[in-house]
Formats: structure tokens, C-alpha cells, sequence
């Protein structure tokens, strides 16, 4: 018995290998196909756009497209200059900007550095509630109530304008803003906070110096996500910018945008398959490289300056 015992335990011991669980293979998959709906949708959006805006070029040459400056598609002596639609959404986009980068960096850091934790807990969801309006609320909001009040300050400003449209778009992009800043100034390790304050340093340096710094790449990630915003926004230059396409770089002035463009023509009466309906796809495939290469470029910037902290 004793021996059968030994041989027993001199036998090597051996690990069943557990059963692979179902639940774990259902989740990836799932998470999987997520991943894959949203590059084919990707993939799909420029295989839509792609075969009107070949067939447009064939009859537009590319170089008078980009470098024209009369945008008259559906005028009986058309123009195909795509100059002034780039214009216009670069000024509104820039206007959408000046208040959205400083008063979204400004909210995160009264958030992340100063706010007590109910404060926080109060204002960021009621900062957030101006992402979930409707944008053709803002649209109306420019068009009949911020344009009457620069009218009211002595601008001069037309019933439509560039400023209304593009100050009221950045009070729009100002919870995207301060979200995505915020959640990157609150990664910032507490001991990078601990130290500088042990030196001496004012919650001011402290904020400006070392958090903003550090959470750099997540606040020009929250830039650049605002400007894709601008540049893709509709509804609210649609009614407030106005659709006169020229180029000026003068606020008060009416201009026309890419977007403004693309939802005017799509809901007209344009022949489908005419070279005027095409210029809908050559505009959109436009504004879709454009938002390429500034997201590829603030996705390389995001990679060279991003701190990792253990």
C-alpha cells in the first residue's frame, strides 16, 4: 500500500485546462464587429462619394475646381471654384473657434483645479446639456437673437452674418470642449500636483504650469474634435451665415459654407445624376479630406507629446 502510495505521488501533476467560456468569446466578438461596422461605414461613406466625384471631375477639370473663385453651380453660366464654399467655412470655423477654445479650456480648469467635488458634480452635467440641443436651436438662436443684439452694439451686421453664426456655434462646442480637457487634466497623476505645491508653487502655476502641460495631448485632442465639429456643422450657418458663396474675410458678411452648400442643393430640385447634383459629392468628398488630414495631423501631434504616467 505504502508503495502504491510513492508511485502515486511520484506521478507528475497534471492541470485540467478549464472550458473555454462562451460568454468571454460572445463579448469580443460583439466588440469585434463594433470595431468593424464603424470602418465599414467609414469605407462605405467614401465609396459613395467617390464614384459621383470621379464622374464630376471628368467633366470639371480639377485644377479649375480648386482654384476658381466663382461658385455658381446651378446658375445658367455655372462656375465650379470651390474657393469661396473653403473660405467661408474656414472664417465661421475660426470665429466658432475664438470662443470655444478659450472658454472650454477656461471651464476645464476651473473644473478639474478649483471646483469642490458637488460643484463639479453640478456644473459639468449642466455644462453638458448644451452639447444635447438640437443645432438648428442654435441656428434660430443666432439668427433671431444674437444677430438683433450685435445689430443692437452698432456692428452693422446683415440679417445674416458669419460672427452670429460662428460665436453661437462656439458656445455650442465649449461642453466638448471642457468634457474632453477635463478628463484629460483629471489623468494627471495628484503627485505632480503634491510636488509643485510643496515647492511653493500658487494653485494658478500650479494649474497653467504643470496640469495643462501635462494633459496637453488630451486638450488638443478635445481642439481638434471641436474643429471637426465646426467644420461639419450645418444647421446653424445653413440659417444664420446665409448662402451667398464669395470670398471675404469680413465677419459681418454673409458667406456660404461647404455644409450649407450640401444640405441647400440636396433638398432642391437638381436633377439626379446632372453635373449640378455630382458637385454635392465633389464638395463632400472635399470636406471629407479636409477633416482627414487635420485628424491625421492632431492624431500624429497627440503621439509625439502624450505623457504616460505609471
Amino acid at each position: 500500500m505504502a508503495s502504491q502510495d510513492a508511485t502515486l505521488g511520484a506521478q507528475p501533476l497534471r492541470l485540467r485546462a478549464e472550458g473555454r467560456r462562451w460568454s468571454e468569446v460572445v463579448v469580443k466578438a460583439v466588440l469585434g464587429l463594433c470595431a468593424l461596422v464603424s470602418v465599414a461605414t467609414t469605407v462605405g461613406i467614401v465609396v459613395a462619394l467617390l464614384e459621383p466625384s470621379i464622374e464630376f471631375f471628368r467633366e470639371i477639370p480639377i485644377g479649375e475646381f480648386f482654384t476658381s473663385e466663382r461658385w455658381a453651380p446651378l446658375f445658367a453660366n455655372p462656375g465650379y471654384g470651390i474657393r469661396p464654399l473653403v473660405v467661408g467655412t474656414l472664417v465661421v470655423t475660426f470665429w466658432a473657434c475664438v470662443v470655444a477654445m478659450p472658454f472650454g479650456l477656461g471651464s476645464a480648469i476651473y473644473l478639474s483645479e478649483y471646483a469642490r467635488p458637488r460643484v463639479r458634480a453640478t456644473l459639468k452635467p449642466a455644462l453638458e446639456v448644451l452639447a444635447g440641443i438640437p443645432t438648428v436651436v442654435y441656428g434660430f438662436f443666432a439668427l433671431t437673437f444674437f444677430t438683433p443684439l450685435l445689430e443692437d452694439l452698432g456692428l452693422g451686421v446683415g440679417t445674416f452674418n458669419v460672427l452670429s453664426a460662428g460665436l453661437v456655434m462656439g458656445v455650442m462646442l465649449i461642453p466638448t470642449v471642457a468634457s474632453i480637457s477635463e478628463d484629460a487634466m483629471s489623468a494627471v497623476p495628484q503627485d505632480l500636483r503634491d510636488g509643485a505645491y510643496g515647492l511653493g508653487a500658487s494653485r494658478l502655476q500650479v494649474s497653467t504650469r504643470i496640469v495643462v502641460p501635462a494633459a496637453v495631448s488630451g486638450i488638443v485632442a478635445a481642439y481638434v474634435l471641436g474643429i471637426s465639429r465646426a467644420i461639419g456643422e450645418t444647421m446653424i450657418v445653413l440659417i444664420a451665415a446665409g448662402q451667398l458663396a464669395r470670398i471675404t474675410f469680413n465677419p459681418l458678411e454673409q458667406m456660404s459654407t461647404m455644409t450649407a452648400f450640401i444640405a441647400a442643393t440636396g433638398t432642391g430640385d437638381v436633377p439626379t445624376g446632372s453635373i449640378a447634383y455630382k458637385t454635392i459629392f465633389a464638395v463632400g468628398l472635399t470636406l471629407f479630406c479636409m477633416t482627414l488630414v487635420m485628424n491625421l495631423i492632431a492624431i500624429r501631434f497627440v503621439r509625439k507629446y502624450r505623457e504616460i504616467y505609471e
